[in-house]
């Protein structure tokens, strides 16, 4: 009986998968903290023979070589992948057995150009299903321009031909099992669901329900923004990523906190967005590990900066420092852990009030024209927004922050409220009188009595 176990990476949108046949097992895309992959497998007494790769990650640091190097298992990754570091090269039509298990590589470009899938089937060669990384997704697939847009429409077009080919080659029963498309920005369009078969796949998904050009150019026209941090991904998976170290950095007082702030570093604290608003550190910034913590700080930070954290717990600061190597951010400068007055060392915290959006109308009823700054990416402002507000996407807040008047209160808002925090809270260490809108925003509905618009669209 093969069994196949996922591991979901859910701050990533990414998932890794364990593949076994009750002894030895397969490792399909493993995150960095590989720890996580042996809390699987050794209770079982499972041995890992192959690790492998479907592609060079955009969004994420493998842990792919420092899994294999760990326990001794061939590396599989494309033959044709320009890496510095040992490996088993694989190429299409390549056959791996492990145990019960037989695995056939297939060449799926179109995330990448040495894209490939793994088909699983069983020892009497019964189709199971196919691993499909950033090819096929759930209702989706992998997005075409990572490796620059001027490849994107070659490789959405063979993007619609791998996807094509999978189908044809595999039944309709077989499960499909992406590493992309549970909130990842690698995925084309928001995936769906947490399962699927090729056949469920052939009946919903763009890719094999449309024309080729007609799946290119919706595709194409759909592509939003992605993290920046994603230009650092591919290089170092390439050039063999560093052995982690997640033990816990330096503990650092209050006098430190100061000189790291002073000397332009970044101080994270990661309590909630109403926690920090109440009172934080001044000139520290808040990225809550209760949202998209590590997607928003690699989006955002000048990459580089040391950076320290602010936690209640230990724990806290132990999970956002595993959120950061994964990404590649490899140690926090040091950390801090209690409340703010302890981190402050008896200087007065900083503050900024929180609304709703019910208050923001009010305020407009009553004539105090607030200034409101919208943080959403392109996309969700074309969809609906509120009339007289400013757009600055945050992931631009750092270049275009010149653009928000400085002499008069900022009110921010985004699609939840985490954006619109982590924005008040640059804003605010730069000096800057803001107010943080909170709460969920849908611009396709009057919110709270708001004036609402949505973009003109496109003429042909």
């Amino acid at each position: 009986m093969i069994e196949i176990i996922p591991l979901d990476t859910p701050s990533l949108g990414d998932r890794s998968y364990v593949a076994t046949d009750g002894s030895v097992a397969v490792v399909v895309d493993p995150q960095r903290d590989t720890d996580r992959v042996l809390a699987i497998t050794e209770p079982r007494g499972l041995r890992i023979t192959h690790v492998l790769e479907t592609h060079i990650h955009n969004d994420y640091v493998t842990g792919g070589y420092q899994l294999a190097q760990q326990v001794g298992a061939a590396y599989c990754v494309n033959a044709d992948d320009p890496v510095s570091y040992d490996r088993t090269p694989v190429r299409d039509g390549d056959e791996l057995v492990a145990g019960d298990m037989r695995i056939r590589v297939v060449h799926t470009p179109g995330h990448t150009f040495t894209h490939l899938s793994f088909a699983l089937s069983d020892a009497d060669g019964a189709p199971i299903g196919v691993f499909t990384g950033g090819s096929l997704l759930y209702g989706s697939t992998g997005r075409p321009d990572l490796l620059g847009f001027e490849h994107a429409d070659t490789l959405a077009r063979h993007q619609w031909n791998s996807a094509h080919r999978l189908a044809g080659e595999l039944p309709d029963d077989a499960e499909v099992y992406p590493t992309h498309g549970f909130g990842s920005f690698c995925s084309a369009t928001q995936a769906e669901g947490l399962s699927s078969t090729i056949g469920h796949e052939k009946t919903f998904n763009p890719v094999l329900t449309k024309a080729e050009d007609d799946y290119v150019a919706e595709l194409i026209a759909g592509l939003v923004a992605y993290p920046a941090y994603y230009a650092h991904m591919g290089p170092t998976n390439a050039a063999g990523p560093v052995t982690i170290d997640l033990s816990a950095p330096q503990q650092a007082d209050p006098d430190e906190l100061r000189r790291r702030i002073d000397a332009g570093e970044w101080v994270v604290d990661l309590r909630t967005r109403t926690a920090f608003a109440a009172g934080h550190v001044p000139r520290s910034f808040n990225f809550g590990l209760d949202g998209s913590f590590v997607t928003y700080l690699g989006w955002i930070i000048p990459w580089g900066t040391p950076v320290t954290l602010l936690g209640e717990t230990s724990h806290e600061v132990a999970e956002a420092q595993r959120e950061m190597v994964r990404i590649g951010i490899e140690r926090p400068a040091a950390m801090a852990t209690g409340k703010p007055d302890d981190w402050a060392g008896g200087a007065e915290l900083a503050s900024y009030p929180v609304v709703s959006y019910t208050d923001l109308a009010e305020a407009r009823e009553r004539g105090d024209d607030p200034y409101v700054v919208d943080l959403r990416r392109d996309d969700e402002r074309d969809a609906g927004f509120i009339v007289g507000t400013q757009h600055l996407p945050l992931h631009q807040l750092l270049s275009r922050v010149d653009e928000i008047p400085g002499d008069r209160p900022v009110w921010l808002h985004c699609a939840a409220g985490y954006r619109a925090s982590v924005a008040a809270s640059i804003l605010k260490a730069r000096g800057r009188d803001v107010v943080l809108v909170d709460g969920d925003f849908y611009p396709n509905a009057i919110t709270a009595g708001l004036e609402m618009a949505a973009a003109e669209p496109a003429h042909a």
